[in-house]
Parts: C-alpha cells; sequence; structure tokens
C-alpha cells in the first residue's frame, strides 16, 4: 500500500493513505489475483478492510481500531507500528535438543525410566583390527548374538519419535514444545496412515461400514450440483473440530513461514498430515480431491452467482480445514493461505513421505538383525562404564543449586590459599575479590578474624642498628678542636 503525506484540519500527517486510496489499491490487487479473481467487488473490498481495521491490521490516524467503521470515504488511516499476526518461529543456526530413539534394549513406553544409560562409543585400533581382520586375511573364531525381540509398543514409539525428530528438524526448532503437545501424538496413527492406504493413496479405515452407494443415485436435475455440494458444505461445516485438529494447529501455521522454500514447506505438511487421526485424513484426502477437481472441470455449472469457483471452495471449506481453538478473525486469513497452497500440491502433501518411511524401516530392521561378536571385542568390556541421570524432586534441585557449587568453590579457595608462587599482596587482593563474589563460603573457611590472621601472620620488626662510630671509641674522651678564627 503505498503511503504518503496528507493534510486534515490544518494539519499534516506522514506515512498514511485515506480510506478510498485502500479500497482503489485494495480492489485493483484483488482483481488480478488468483486466489480471488475478477470477480472481487468494491463492496467486498470494503467489508474486508472493515476486517483489518478491527483486528488492528490497520488503525485510524488516531490510533484507534477494533471496530468495524471503515467507510469509503476520505478519513485518513497508517498501519500500526507493530504486526498483528503471529511469528513465525525462526530457524536457529544449530539444534539444540534432538528427540530420543529408543534402543532395542529399552524398557517398554510407559514404564518409569529413573536410570537413562548414555554410551559413547570408542573405537580402538585393537578392536579395529579384530572388526576388520577379514579383509586382510585373518579370520577369528566369533559368534552370533541375537538381539532382545522388538514388541509393537518398540516399533510404535520408534515410528512417533523418528518422525517427530524429522519435523524438528525441518522446522529447525529447538523443541516441538513450542508447536504441539508431544503427548497427545498416537504412534498408531501414523503408522496406520503409512500402511492402510488404497491403490489410489487414500487412507482405509478400520470400520468397513460404508453407506451404500446405490443410495446416492439420484436422477439429475437443473441445480442438481448446487444441491450437492451445499449437502457436501453442511457435513463439513457441522464438524466437531477441524480436519487438522486443534492440537495441531500451531504446527501446520508454523509450516506457513517455509512456503518460499516450496519443497520444504510439502515435506513439512507431509509430516504434519501423518500426525492426523485416519479418519481425519481420509476426509481431507477426499475433501482436496474433490475440490481440485470441481475447479478444473470447465463444464461444471457455476455453484455461485457471485464468486469464481476456486474463491467458493476456498471460503466455503477453509474454516472448516483449519481453526483455532479459540477462534480469531485473522484465522480466516491463515486457513485461506494454507487451503491455496494444499489445492495446488495436494497430491505430493497427502502422500506417504518414503524416503522417512524407508529410514525407519532400515532403523526397525537394524534393531532387529543378528550381530557378528568377536573374541575380546566385547562391547560391554571396550565401552567405558555408562553414566547415568536421575529424577530428582524440585527440592533437592533447589538444594543442589543452592549448595552443589560450594564444594568447588572451597577447593578453589584452598588453592589460592596454598598457592607458593602468589606473592603476599596478590594472594591478598585475590582472597579479597573471592570474598567479595562468595561471601558464604569465605565465612565458612575463615569465620573469624583471628583464622584470617593466621593466614598472614605479621612479620617482627627488626631493631634499630647501632651507629658503627659510636662503637669504635666508645670511652675516648672529647677533644677540642683549634679555631680557626683569628
Amino acid at each position: 500500500m503505498p503511503l504518503r503525506k496528507h493534510r486534515c484540519r490544518f494539519k499534516s500527517y506522514e506515512h498514511c493513505f485515506t480510506a478510498a486510496e485502500a479500497v482503489d489499491w485494495l480492489h485493483d490487487l484483488l482483481r488480478y489475483n488468483q486466489n480471488f479473481g475478477p470477480e472481487v467487488t468494491r463492496k467486498q473490498t470494503v467489508q474486508l478492510l472493515k476486517k483489518f481495521l478491527k483486528n488492528h491490521v490497520i488503525e485510524d490516524i488516531k490510533g484507534k481500531w477494533g471496530q468495524e467503521d471503515f467507510e469509503d470515504n476520505g478519513h485518513l488511516y497508517r498501519f500500526p507500528p507493530s504486526s498483528p499476526l503471529k511469528p513465525y518461529p525462526k530457524r536457529p543456526p544449530y539444534q539444540k535438543a534432538a528427540i530420543k530413539f529408543p534402543e532395542w534394549n529399552d524398557p517398554p513406553p510407559g514404564m518409569l525410566q529413573e536410570n537413562i544409560p548414555v554410551r559413547p562409543l570408542v573405537m580402538n585400533s585393537e578392536m579395529w583390527y579384530k572388526r576388520h581382520s577379514i579383509a586382510i586375511g585373518e579370520v577369528p573364531a566369533c559368534r552370533l548374538v541375537y538381539r532382545r525381540q522388538l514388541t509393537e509398543a518398540n516399533v510404535e514409539e520408534i515410528w512417533k519419535s523418528m518422525t517427530l525428530s524429522h519435523l524438528q528438524k525441518i522446522l529447525g526448532l529447538d523443541s516441538l514444545e513450542e508447536v504441539l503437545d508431544i503427548k497427545l501424538v498416537k504412534s498408531k496413527f501414523i503408522i496406520h496412515n503409512v500402511y492402510s492406504v488404497s491403490k489410489q493413496g487414500v487412507v482405509i479405515l478400520d470400520d468397513k461400514s460404508r453407506p451404500n452407494c446405490s443410495d446416492l443415485e439420484q436422477p439429475m436435475y437443473l441445480g442438481f450440483e448446487k444441491d450437492v455440494f451445499k449437502t457436501i458444505a453442511d457435513y463439513y461445516g457441522h464438524l466437531k473440530e477441524p480436519l487438522l485438529t486443534f492440537h495441531l494447529f500451531d504446527a501446520f501455521v508454523s509450516v506457513l513461514g517455509l512456503l518460499q522454500e516450496e519443497k520444504m514447506a510439502i515435506e513439512a505438511f507431509q509430516i504434519c498430515c501423518l500426525l492426523l487421526p485416519p479418519e481425519n485424513r481420509r476426509k481431507l484426502q477426499l475433501l482436496m480431491k474433490m475440490m481440485t477437481r470441481i475447479c478444473s472441470n470447465k463444464e461444471m455449472p457455476p455453484l455461485c452467482d457471485g464468486l469464481g469457483t476456486r474463491t467458493l471452495m476456498i471460503q466455503t471449506f477453509s474454516r472448516c480445514i483449519l481453526c483455532s481453538k479459540d477462534e480469531v478473525d485473522l484465522d480466516e486469513l491463515l486457513a485461506a493461505r494454507l487451503v491455496t497452497f494444499l489445492m495446488d500440491n495436494y497430491q505430493d502433501i497427502l502422500k506417504v513421505p518414503l524416503a522417512l518411511q524407508t529410514s525407519i524401516e532400515e532403523r526397525v530392521a537394524h534393531l532387529r538383525r543378528v550381530q557378528i561378536k568377536y573374541p575380546g571385542a566385547d562391547m560391554d568390556i571396550t565401552l567405558s562404564a555408562p553414566s547415568f541421570c536421575r529424577q530428582i524432586s524440585p527440592e533437592e534441585f533447589e538444594y543442589q543449586r543452592a549448595y552443589g557449587s560450594q564444594e568447588p568453590l572451597a577447593a578453589l579457595l584452598e588453592e589460592v590459599i596454598t598457592d607458593a608462587k602468589l606473592s603476599r599482596k596478590e594472594k591478598k587482593k585475590k582472597l579479597k575479590q573471592f570474598q567479595k563474589s562468595y561471601p558464604e563460603v569465605y565465612q565458612e573457611r575463615f569465620p573469624t578474624p583471628e583464622s584470617e590472621a593466621l593466614l598472614f601472620p605479621e612479620k617482627p620488626k627488626p631493631k634499630p642498628q647501632m651507629l658503627m662510630w659510636a662503637l669504635k671509641n666508645p670511652f675516648q674522651p672529647f677533644q677540642r678542636t683549634r679555631s680557626f678564627r683569628m
């Protein structure tokens, strides 16, 4: 929107625009936009600007907003200093925490894990020689080690953890807790959406009850298409929650920030759609397929006199696809943007990501595979002892935070005290700095001024030396000197 200087009631205002200028500019923009088309009227543009004013996308020249009192006149408006939209998560330069992959010897999910072993892999030269001795012609004796059989719960946890880890990597987030509740993600939904699909890629539900197709066969009549479309729109409009669910709203909105990188956005949408319940994913697949076919069917009679077919599809089904639990007017813009991208790329988005599926299947196969172990190369012997993390109570955490660091500080104080290389002046200076920074630790080491004085005992004062000339002739009488006066 072009901004310029305006004058109103003998006062000048910088960087603003009139209501009529906003209507002219936005109306021209919408008419040539593929998501709206030339059917957009000036009245509809005014209605959209009223929504902008209500949601603080724009404000009047005095800073007022919140009501739909925008009119096509010469009243002055401006943009607020901050955007009303939710900020998209930024991609950090590196990833701090990654989701832990379950190993074959991990306890079943749901059990309290107080001790989590962390084993760093150490490959020394001797172990490398034993493992690769076949390549140099020596084949030592070996034995087969069979892994513990993976349970269904183990496999489900692997699918969930690797899927969420891949999504976290694409979004570039430190943690997925910013955009979704991991506890609400069902691993069974992911597995069902990957394997229980038809030849066309549509999810097949376990419930085989379906309405009889013969009941849907009705005679064609004038306006038949409009009635069918209205019936479908009413069905999706009365759903209890949107197809993309409430708890995944922030996850899908965060993907909107990647639309400039189309390939990455498609991959992120693929994974997010895998997290949907199978029933929702199936409905979404069928709905997007219907919307795309209706828009591409040139023989389809117009379903609405005032709107184009594509615009009608987006306005009718956007809220039943994406909507937050706390409804906000700006959610319509986010939903329209997402539905537009889905319609253009639904065949790629709603198919199973083969790269992710292959990596997870290889991971499960690796955990089930038999290993060959050579004598002397036992992993339990060559690896260092595992370290453990133990969950502690909040009270114990506060105690450790308050007193856990005093031991190393006390050791540091002792090093300063016993350091013979420090001069007396430097040692006093360092101890004074330590006392100022850690008074509690210093008070525990030197509870009284006397104990501190023992560290720097006072040096004995040297006795005054007697004059040497007085000791040479102590009993020599006084001799009168000759006067030089005349």
